[in-house]
């Protein structure tokens, strides 16, 4: 990381630091959110000197909410709480993050400590010209056994059936142009939504780049995802979205549409 900022410094004084957005969606993770966020800011402070920490509070049922409000009330420059009266599903959170995101580029990971919030440092470091995502990868997962055979099953599975090109896509730690966004739209309530982003973003010709990132075994709460009871749920959701992607594709007919409107309005 030391390589990082050196990178960065002896290029300020030609080029201008690019402004971020970092959110996280959070659901009843009241152990782990304040270190998250936090660790953003302090992050943050480092690569840039426009940045804003956003928590998307997710229907929590736990001590969350009056965590982030004290947060919020202590770093008001810099920290915005968006809080959700009923719980809207991880892609409900996401989509509320994306939209609450002002910045040039926004990097969102999950709020259970899984993921380290400094490696964010890794992710910019390769978002240069022509690159429009930078997505982590997992050196390891640290998730118990029926997950990570799970995890490897899902995996397989979307890759083969959406034809998906980048090494991880269950990987929730991203930088992203906020310009991309304009030509992707983002339908998903469920935990699918971050295969619907990757296959969107991959159908709209943006460029990838993949880093290494680290992953820790959870401190605090449960996991909402690929457990047992939720396997046919999660099956079901698949099939919906390998419909409407793979056999309809009304995505891409929404991305030749907004393309039409940027060259008449002469953007």
């Amino acid at each position: 990381m030391t390589e990082t900022m050196e990178k960065i410094k002896s290029s300020e004084s030609t080029t201008k630091r690019p402004s971020i957005s970092v959110f996280f969606p959070a659901y009843n993770d009241g152990g782990t959110i304040a270190s998250m966020a936090l660790s953003a800011m302090l992050t943050c402070r480092r690569l840039t000197d426009d940045y804003e920490v956003i928590v998307i509070n997710d229907g929590s049922k736990d001590y969350t909410p009056e965590i982030l409000d004290e947060l919020g009330r202590v770093y008001p420059e810099h920290v915005r709480i968006v809080h959700h009266k009923k719980n809207r599903g991880y892609g409900g959170a996401l989509k509320s993050g994306f939209a609450s995101a002002t910045k040039d580029l926004v990097f969102y990971t999950d709020g259970d400590a899984q993921y380290d919030p400094h490696e964010l440092e890794l992710l910019l470091e390769k978002m240069t010209p022509g690159v429009d995502i930078v997505n982590g990868f997992k050196i390891s997962r640290s998730d118990p056994l029926h997950r990570l055979i799970i995890g490897r099953i899902y995996h397989l599975t979307v890759k083969f059936l959406f034809g998906l090109k980048i090494s991880d896509t269950d990987c929730d730690f991203r930088l992203i142009r906020r310009s991309c966004f304009e030509d992707i739209e983002l339908t998903s309530n469920s935990g699918t939504i971050a295969l619907e982003l990757v296959k969107k973003l991959q159908d709209a010709g943006f460029n990838f780049v993949e880093v290494p990132v680290h992953h820790f075994h959870r401190a605090y709460g449960k996991s909402q995802f690929f457990n047992f009871p939720r396997l046919w749920r999660t099956a079901v959701n698949l099939l919906t979205l390998w419909w409407q992607l793979e056999i309809r594709r009304e995505h891409k007919k929404y991305q030749q549409q907004r393309i039409k409107e940027r060259a008449l309005s002469g953007k």
